[in-house]
C-alpha cells in the first residue's frame, strides 16, 4: 500500500506565485484517500538565508527535518506530494539508504542542477537534483546518488552551468519526444535493481498542464509518460516517488488539471 506524504513547501521556489504551490498540494491531497495521507506542517513564514546563498534556508531546513522524520517512520512505499522540487531530496536520500544501487528518474522541464554558487536566484528548487547528488548546502543535501545512476526526462530548459555539469558527468538525458517509444525509459535506466521516480508537473506540455509556475513549450505527453512509468515498474521495483509543482491559479483551474495529475499519481502509487 502507498502512503502519501503531503509537503506543501513553497519556499524553494522563486516564483512570485510560489504560495500557489500550497493550494496545489492541498488540491491533490483532497482527491487522495484521507487515511493514507500524512501532512507535513510546512512553516508559514518565508525563512532566512542564514548567511548562505540559499533563499529561505531556515524554513527549508525545518521542512527537511520533518520529512526525514516522516520518511524514517516506515519503510512502506511513499509518494511525496509537494510543493516545490526540494521535497524530493529527502525522499531520494531515504530510498537510496535502503537501496544503494537505486536509479533516479528525474522528470522535469528544468535541470535543477545548480549549486548555491551557480544559481542566479538562490531558489532551492533549482538546486534540488544537485543536492540529491550530494552537492550544495550541507544541511539540505542527500548522500547515495551519483550522476551515473540518474536519468533526466523531458528536461528542455537548462542554463549554462547546468549544461556544463551534464557535459562533464555524462548524465543520461531522455528528451520528451523519446517517450513516444514506450520502452525508451526502460532502456535509459538499464539494469537498475530499484528505481525512484520524481515528476515535476512542468515536464508536461503546457497544452496538457496549465497549473505550473514556469511552463516550458514542447513537453512530454501525459499518456506517454504514464505508459513509460508502467513499463519501468514492470522492469524494476519502484521504491519511492515524488510529484511536485502544481500551482493552480484558481480552484476551477485546479479541477481542470486534476484528472491528468491523478493519472500520474496512479502510475506512481
Amino acid at each position: 500500500m502507498t502512503r502519501f506524504i503531503i509537503a506543501p513547501q513553497w519556499q524553494g521556489s522563486v516564483s512570485s506565485r510560489a504560495m500557489l504551490l500550497v493550494d496545489g498540494a492541498t488540491a491533490i491531497a483532497g482527491d487522495l484517500p484521507r487515511s493514507a495521507c500524512t501532512h507535513v506542517e510546512v512553516p508559514l513564514e518565508a525563512g532566512e538565508s542564514l548567511g548562505t546563498a540559499v533563499r529561505r534556508l531556515s524554513a527549508l531546513q525545518h521542512t527537511r527535518r520533518l520529512l526525514d522524520e516522516e520518511l524514517g517512520a516506515s519503510d512502506e512505499h511513499a509518494l511525496v506530494v509537494g510543493g516545490d522540487c526540494g521535497v524530493a531530496v529527502a525522499a531520494i536520500a531515504h530510498a537510496a539508504a535502503r537501496h544503494p544501487d537505486i536509479v533516479v528518474v528525474w522528470c522535469d522541464a528544468h535541470g535543477d542542477l545548480h549549486t548555491p554558487e551557480s544559481s542566479p536566484t538562490g531558489a532551492f528548487g533549482g538546486m534540488a537534483l544537485r543536492a540529491a547528488l550530494g552537492e550544495g548546502e550541507p544541511s539540505l543535501t542527500g548522500p547515495g546518488l551519483t550522476p551515473e545512476r540518474t536519468v533526466l526526462v523531458g528536461t528542455r530548459d537548462l542554463e549554462t552551468a547546468e549544461d556544463d555539469y551534464l557535459a562533464a558527468t555524462g548524465m543520461r538525458h531522455l528528451f520528451a519526444e523519446s517517450l513516444a517509444d514506450p520502452d525508451a525509459l526502460v532502456q535509459a535506466v538499464g539494469d537498475a535493481a530499484a528505481v525512484y521516480v520524481h515528476i515535476d508537473l512542468d515536464v508536461l506540455d503546457p497544452t496538457e498542464m496549465t497549473g505550473v509556475n514556469m511552463a516550458v513549450p514542447f513537453g512530454a505527453h501525459a499518456a506517454e509518460l504514464v505508459t513509460a512509468i508502467g513499463r519501468l515498474r514492470a522492469h524494476a521495483p519502484l521504491v519511492g516517488a515524488s510529484l511536485t509543482g502544481f500551482a493552480p491559479v484558481t480552484p476551477d483551474a485546479a479541477v481542470d488539471d486534476l484528472g491528468t495529475i491523478l493519472r500520474l499519481v496512479g502510475a506512481l502509487a
